[in-house]
């Protein structure tokens, strides 16, 4: 909703495009990769591709 551009927003929306019952499936793999895109955030300082970060 608020990035669309990011990578992971682009993937789910490929995924789910004309998918019907996959979708809570989809919605789960999306968390998965969405908490290890955070955990590479924390860890390394590596910033998801497509993801615009606002100063603190």
């Amino acid at each position: 909703m608020f990035q669309k551009d990011s990578t992971l927003a682009q993937w789910f929306r490929a995924r789910t495009e004309n998918a019907r019952g996959t979708r809570k499936t989809m919605i789960v793999a999306l968390a998965r990769k969405l908490l290890i895109a955070l955990w590479r955030l924390v860890r390394e300082g590596v910033v998801p591709d497509g993801v615009v970060l606002r100063p603190a």
